[in-house]
């Protein structure tokens, strides 16, 4: 019998997730990455002894990632070694001002009680209502293809919903629980990964908080992006074609069908595209108008999560007071948010994270160094040039020097920045962005753009720009879920 040919672009984890959920179907897959290595904003790269991620950071609910690769007959142990970090992460107030997360939550709990007398009673009250919008959100809501909005109106679903505070900001539910500034600020933290402010952001996502506290912040050894490297083994073990190099240039359309993709070196016959591209690339540049599903102004309207401000660096000696992840909340975030989300323009005074993995794993520096990867967010679409980033190089430097008392730029043997600019040339990211959209209540499942094309009838989409949303998990689960949706349309 005959399979169905299809093509998969990008190899981000949301395009492996759809290959091998389809090859795994049994269709013909052959997966398109632009560059000359998979893994999308998940590659890494090595220079001078140093292997540095370039994107994702942190691991968090290991329980997708399980799910994940039990559904194609392995273990998440067959293909990487997991170490659960402890403390989870520290937070930066100031100079001789900070705290480790424990990874215990009776050490964490007793913590908070230190901060705010009572608080481990209001924690415990707190993650209780969010496991229940984990095993809800993260186990029902996540896997809707939200093409419909008769996929929300079994009565048990509404029930569910109707007790995930969608319709409650995360800034006010926060702040029922507790009252102390640190603890708000540590609590609030996980809602900026999603890439909008708390006031914006509902309080459903209050299960990431459950992720973080109760299941655990966790790190593959040797990176990130071996997660990418156990996803294409199963991916060619289920039979997908990985073509490197691969840069789609434009489509053959006949009778509103894409029948063939065309990179800059050659064709590929389709009877399905799913696309792990930015979307709004593949909309503007890659269709003729006419087979657009959205106008400019509907992509204009769109609130996009920040862009980011990266520096990866390397120096030969170690640092003193840093963990594996460290939060630098040295400075207030309301300035740097409103210009992020209401001025869009560049910090004045920006809190960065920073990422040690040497600290973790000795193989990715040299004996006696550290690689350093700074992460300022920053507003899309910003005017980015090498004086810029030097000026925010400095602004970060001097405040690690300050808060570790030790002088680390003269200790610096590579550097190398990466901001809006690198986002646009490598992954085609509509104005610079780095996440996606914003996860506010307006661009939630059936509000975000469709994970099928309204014009083109064999044209799906996976990744950070359709449903569910940004995130690593989120992106895994997205290419199952368009997986889902094709063969439920082409079946073998």
């Amino acid at each position: 019998m005959k399979k169905n040919k299809i093509i998969v672009i990008g190899s981000g984890f949301s395009g492996i997730s759809a290959a091998t959920s389809l090859a795994d179907r049994g269709y013909e897959v052959t997966l398109l990455e632009k560059h000359n290595s998979p893994g999308g904003r998940a590659r890494s790269f090595s220079q001078d002894g140093f292997t540095f991620d370039m994107g994702p950071s942190w691991y968090w609910m290991p329980d997708v990632f399980d799910s994940y690769f039990e559904s194609f007959g392995y273990k998440t142990t067959d293909l990487y070694n997991l170490k659960r970090l402890d403390p989870s992460y520290k937070v930066v107030f100031g100079k001789d001002d900070y705290m480790d997360l424990p990874a215990s939550f009776k050490a964490l709990a007793n913590l908070f009680d230190t901060l705010e007398s009572g608080s481990s009673i209001q924690l415990d009250k707190f993650l209780e209502q969010a496991a229940y919008k984990y095993e809800v959100g993260i186990n029902n809501l996540v896997y809707k293809p939200s093409r419909s909005v008769s996929e929300f109106l079994s009565l048990k679903l509404l029930y569910d919903i109707t007790r995930m505070d969608v319709f409650k900001s995360f800034h006010k539910h926060i702040r029922s629980f507790f009252e102390n500034d640190r603890i708000i600020r540590i609590m609030e933290f996980p809602i900026l990964l999603l890439g909008a402010l708390p006031q914006n952001t509902p309080a459903l996502y209050s299960l990431m908080n459950y992720a973080d506290i109760k299941l655990g912040t966790w790190y593959p050894m040797g990176g990130m992006h071996k997660i990418v490297e156990g996803m294409m083994k199963v991916a060619t073990n289920k039979g997908v074609k990985l073509v490197l190099n691969a840069d789609v240039k434009s489509f053959d359309i006949q009778e509103n069908r894409i029948a063939a993709v065309h990179t800059s070196t050659e064709t590929y016959t389709a009877d399905v595209v799913v696309s792990g591209a930015d979307y709004h690339h593949v909309e503007t540049q890659l269709l003729p108008k006419q087979y657009r599903s959205y106008s400019d102004e509907y992509w204009d309207s769109r609130k996009m999560a920040p862009s980011s401000l990266l520096f990866y660096v390397g120096i030969n000696k170690k640092l003193d007071m840093l963990e594996h992840h460290n939060l630098f909340f040295d400075e207030d975030f309301g300035p740097h948010a409103a210009d992020i989300y209401e001025n869009k323009k560049w910090p004045e005074k920006p809190l960065f994270y920073l990422s040690v993995t040497s600290r973790t794993d000795e193989s990715v520096a040299p004996p006696g160094h550290e690689n350093l990867f700074f992460l300022i967010p920053v507003a899309p679409d910003l005017k980015d040039n090498e004086e810029i980033r030097e000026k925010y190089y400095n602004i970060v430097m001097e405040r690690l020097e300050e808060y570790t008392g030790q002088n680390i730029r003269e200790a610096v043997v590579y550097k190398r920045s990466y901001a809006h600019n690198d986002f646009v040339k490598d992954y085609n990211a509509y104005k610079g962005n780095a996440y996606g959209l914003a996860n506010t209540l307006m661009q939630t499942a059936i509000l975000k753009p469709s994970l099928k094309s309204k014009k083109i009838n064999n044209l799906f989409y996976t990744g950070q720009l359709t449903v569910p949303g940004p995130g690593v998990p989120p992106s895994l689960i997205s290419g199952k879920v368009v997986a889902e949706q094709v063969a439920k349309e082409y079946s073998q």
